[in-house]
């Protein structure tokens, strides 16, 4: 939501942090820190997400914050307003103001709004052909669940587009044809790979119901989204990175030897199936940390903490102009790397700075 508001709202925080326990109105103009307009002067409050969200994190993570749990940065409209009048902001934003009203109960247009960066999407995902079909025949992945244009894209603009491209344009006809000519009746519970999978998941499900430990679901998910949020977020480090590969396999051993699922295997119910997505999740996270702590440079969603100059993303087109398409390998093993080189024609690729 934010990012449509941040046109006409202007984000800061207060200088100090004794402030922050006031009401935005009792902090003098002098006593507010701007500090997107202050870093990228040029930009200002239109910087890009990545850089304005890294931002807000910077100066939450400094104990500069606002609201509960000082997790949050002032989205204020007032010079917007006394510019151009309420009425023409009601027109511009009204149905987003109106949301934001409904869940603070806090009048947008008398007081700034709080907002926060969230998890949107991570870069990457699922390896496909050009019929979008992953390794699994008759598996088609579309939009952001694919790595195709979204996770070749460096700066993670063409989510909505391929995922409108690939509905649209591009499945009609793989998943058409392909329906036409495979041979779906062999697909069956006595194909062997069909066989193991289901039997993978059957002891999986009833490891998961004989545990009785003493963790929830919950708390494990939770655990690991810090880990994640922290080292492995929207800036990361050597030392944050290695000091995640080191948490989550604690944290794995941990699930798979005193969580807590409720049930029986007669039933499906929902602790029972997120668990097995948590059980997906922490293999994920893993392969994410080690991914990021290969990436030796900072380049869209990809910012290594080392690899900057004055705050600036410092590529390294050189060695990371590729999409790395992870392969997993079996049980237990590392995966493998594969490099599709990314080739760009008509582009020049370039540092860009918003300084």
């Amino acid at each position: 939501m934010s990012e449509s508001l941040r046109n006409d709202g202007r984000v800061w925080v207060p200088k100090k942090k004794e402030d922050c326990g006031k009401k935005p109105g009792e902090i003098a103009e002098e006593d507010r820190d701007y500090y997107l307009e202050r870093k990228y002067p040029s930009f200002g409050n239109l910087s890009p997400r990545d850089i304005a969200s890294r931002a807000a994190k910077e100066v939450c993570d400094e104990g500069r914050g606002v609201g509960p749990g000082g997790r949050g940065v002032y989205l204020d409209f007032a010079d917007a307003i006394n510019r151009l009048g309420e009425s023409a902001i009601r027109e511009r934003y009204g149905n987003l103001f109106e949301m934001y009203a409904r869940i603070t109960n806090e009048n947008p247009y008398k007081v700034p709004m709080r907002i926060y960066p969230a998890v949107h999407y991570t870069m990457g995902g699922l390896w496909v052909d050009y019929n979008l079909m992953s390794t699994i025949p008759g598996l088609h992945v579309i939009g952001e669940a694919n790595f195709s244009d979204h996770g070749a894209n460096r700066l993670g603009a063409s989510a909505l587009m391929q995922g409108l491209a690939d509905g649209y344009f591009v499945l009609p006809y793989t998943v058409g044809n392909y329906l036409a000519s495979a041979k779906l009746a062999k697909v069956t519970a006595d194909h062997p790979e069909f066989k193991a999978a289901v039997d993978k998941v059957q002891a999986m499900t009833d490891k998961l119901l004989s545990i009785k430990g003493t963790r929830t679901v919950d708390s494990i998910h939770r655990e690991l989204g810090n880990i994640m949020w922290e080292k492995c977020g929207m800036a990361r480090n050597e030392k944050g990175l290695k000091e995640a590969l080191e948490l989550i396999p604690k944290l794995r051993d941990e699930f798979w030897n005193n969580v807590n699922v409720p049930g029986s295997g007669a039933e499906l119910n929902q602790s029972l199936e997120k668990a097995g997505r948590v059980a997906d999740f922490l293999d994920f996270a893993e392969l994410m940390v080690t991914d990021a702590l290969h990436r030796e440079e900072s380049c869209g969603g990809h910012f290594r903490e080392e690899h900057q100059e004055e705050g600036e993303a410092k590529r390294d087109d050189e060695k990371f102009a590729y999409a790395a398409a992870w392969e997993y390998a079996g049980e237990g093993k590392a995966p493998i790397l594969n490099k599709e080189p990314l080739v760009f024609d008509n582009v020049h690729l370039s540092t860009r700075s918003y300084k």
